[in-house]
């Protein structure tokens, strides 16, 4: 949008750029070419001014020709025409004494970007390869790569290409890498950069010469090369073994991925390595960066997976701060679950409990979940801080918790009686669907040990027209159903009036549809009933966390040092969000034939879940979706 009065403006600017007497005088020059570039970046258009400031350009003085630079390279794509002009003022800069003028005058004509000037930039691009300034050979590398950027489909010139390899052995270590950056962007379609063992060893002797990032790119680009012998690899792994733990956090990633990517047959070397690495993941962990902070979390996860107790000795320094941010402390959390044991299980108990009150309600949940997960191997002492935080009463620590006792009691049905005494009265706390889901589920499975069981049901049933959650009348239908198999005085009459709504006036056809299957179901008998709702209670094969075996290091060697990591935390975080387990365990096998599924024998229904569950009932009563029929009377005296 133009800059209010922006005609005025570029007016009264060209009229000082045209000034003799201010092109007289540098300072006033140089302040008036200022203006431009502060008028620009307030948003008003000076393209007009393209040719004052071309005429600008002509000056011995360095700070005004960079401020020309920005300007002409922002608008050359509006003026392509006009923009020859300054390529004779940038030819003759790149033959001026000061390495300085060159390599400014080098960048920015290849900034420039246009298509139409390539013809003209080769030649200062070539010579600049071979200038005595290692700051003009820096940019003159950099300048080939923006020329492939700007015509990528051009025949790449071999005689360019052999020059930048040469280069690779330059005294300048930002020269070499610059070379490895654009050999490896020129020969994209190729596969990069071809690494040999001249090239490589040359790379590891050169490195620690180089800064940070140009490190990180040579151990990125090293990890194509595989070395010829095992003298040859362990030679290599010697160069590298000071990079392994430096105190950059970047070059020692970049080191750990290459180690394990050249160590994949020695996994004692691997492992060796990742016991080396855990001071320098500890020390990012206490970065004042926070995204360096979350992404070392995220790695130690990685490297827990193939070492469990790895940083058991440490975990302390994964306690929580208090002005941390939520990301940060729910990562911490999951890491803190992963070192637990026989000594230290106590003191994380402790800890998490403090966290469960936390201002921010997804750490409060958060740290309820991770006690939950601890609980798979130490339940009695989980089961007692969840019940001590439902006394808090309040809605989103009450809610958490009904869902990790739930899916507590899937993995450990031990806990069945604990939980069961724990559930009188948290309906009146409980607000959100995902909470009163996990409440009906366990209603539903263990109604016969819950003595108000029935009552809370009735006034769900009560409330069900005003019900806006679609799971929570699934879940209260399935609930009803399983309780009037273990206590059918007390349920028989609240199920037809729920039957009788979902049938008759609920216009959502999924919970219609699941009604009608209820409701055909009990026609064929309670025997049949029960062999399709009274399945399995609990998942075994989920086991504990406590003692799991650990594993290879490669299965997430690849994933080192990228992305990935980072997103797989979000993951585990989505389990409080979840419907009942026997929906989320299920995992059908790929090309699974459907008459297959359908032939099986009930054994086997009821131990393949909700699929199981469709086929037996799609067996006794064809499609789900009949004609409708009036079944008003049948269902009040179901």
């Amino acid at each position: 949008m133009p800059y209010l009065g922006s005609e005025d403006t570029v007016r009264e600017l060209r009229r000082a750029l045209s000034n003799p007497n201010v092109q007289s005088d540098q300072l006033r020059y140089r302040n008036t070419v200022l203006r431009v570039l502060r008028a620009m970046s307030q948003g008003v258009d000076v393209s007009g001014l393209f040719s004052e400031m071309v005429k600008a350009c002509a000056t011995v003085d360095i700070v005004q020709k960079k401020l020309v630079y920005v300007f002409l390279c922002s608008y050359a794509t509006l003026n392509p025409e006009l923009s020859l002009l300054v390529i004779n003022t940038l030819r003759k800069d790149c033959q001026d004494p000061n390495p300085m003028v060159r390599s400014l005058a080098l960048r920015n004509m290849t900034n420039l970007r246009l298509p139409s000037l390539v013809e003209y930039v080769e030649q200062p691009l070539t010579a600049g390869l071979r200038d005595r300034a290692a700051c003009v050979r820096r940019v003159a590398v950099l300048g080939w790569a923006k020329l492939h950027n700007v015509q990528p489909d051009s025949e790449i010139d071999g005689a360019v290409v052999n020059e930048l390899y040469s280069l690779l052995r330059d005294p300048d270590p930002v020269v070499m890498v610059n070379c490895l950056r654009a050999l490896e962007e020129i020969l994209k379609e190729e596969g990069g950069v071809a690494i040999n063992k001249p090239i490589s060893h040359h790379l590891l002797n050169r490195m620690k010469e180089c800064d940070v990032w140009g490190q990180c790119d040579i151990l990125r680009i090293l990890q194509r090369y595989r070395p010829q012998s095992e003298d040859e690899l362990f030679d290599i792994l010697s160069l590298l073994d000071t990079s392994l733990v430096s105190p950059h956090p970047p070059v020692m990633a970049a080191t750990l991925s290459l180690f394990l990517s050249l160590c994949s047959v020695l996994p004692a070397v691997s492992l060796a390595a990742l016991e080396r690495v855990h001071g320098p993941l500890l020390a990012a962990c206490g970065s004042t960066s926070r995204e360096m902070r979350f992404t070392a979390l995220c790695h130690i996860q990685l490297l827990l997976r193939s070492l469990p107790g790895l940083m058991g000795a440490h975990y302390k320094r994964f306690f929580c701060g208090y002005a941390e941010p939520a990301y940060i402390k729910q990562r911490k959390m999951q890491v803190l679950v992963e070192l637990v044991n026989d000594e230290n299980v106590a003191m994380l108990l402790d800890e998490l409990k403090g966290y469960c009150t936390d201002v921010n309600t997804d750490t409060a949940q958060a740290a309820i979940s991770a006690i939950g997960r601890i609980g798979r191997s130490y339940s009695d002492k989980c089961l007692e801080i969840l019940t001590g935080l439902l006394g808090l009463k309040q809605e989103h620590i009450t809610s958490a918790v009904v869902q990790t006792m739930r899916d507590l009691v899937w993995v450990c049905p031990q806990c069945n009686d604990t939980v069961c005494l724990a559930l009188e009265g948290c309906e009146e706390t409980l607000q959100d669907s995902q909470g009163r889901q996990a409440l009906l589920w366990l209603l539903g499975v263990y109604g016969e040990r819950v003595s108000s069981a029935p009552y809370t049901l009735e006034g769900f049933i009560d409330r069900v027209r005003s019900e806006a959650s679609l799971g929570v009348k699934m879940e209260l239908l399935t609930a009803t159903m399983r309780l009037f198999l273990c206590r059918p005085a007390e349920t028989q009459d609240m199920l037809g009036r729920l039957l009788h709504y979902c049938i008759e006036e609920e216009s959502n056809m999924c919970i219609r549809d699941q009604a009608l299957l209820y409701y055909r179901l009990l026609h064929c008998g309670i025997d049949e009933t029960r062999k399709v709702l009274q399945g399995r209670r609990s998942d075994p094969s989920l086991g504990v966390l406590i003692g799991r075996s650990a594993e290879p290091i490669s299965q997430w060697a690849h994933s080192f040092n990228t992305l990935e990591p980072l997103r797989e935390g979000a993951i585990e975080t989505e389990s409080a969000s979840r419907g009942s387990p026997e929906h989320v365990t299920f995992n059908p096998k790929p090309n699974t034939n459907l008459t297959d599924t359908l032939s099986c024998s009930p054994t086997e229904k009821l131990s393949s879940g909700e699929v199981a569950w469709y086929a037996h009932c799609e067996h006794h009563f064809g499609s789900l979706h009949l004609h409708r029929y009036s079944v008003s009377s049948e269902v009040n005296h179901s």
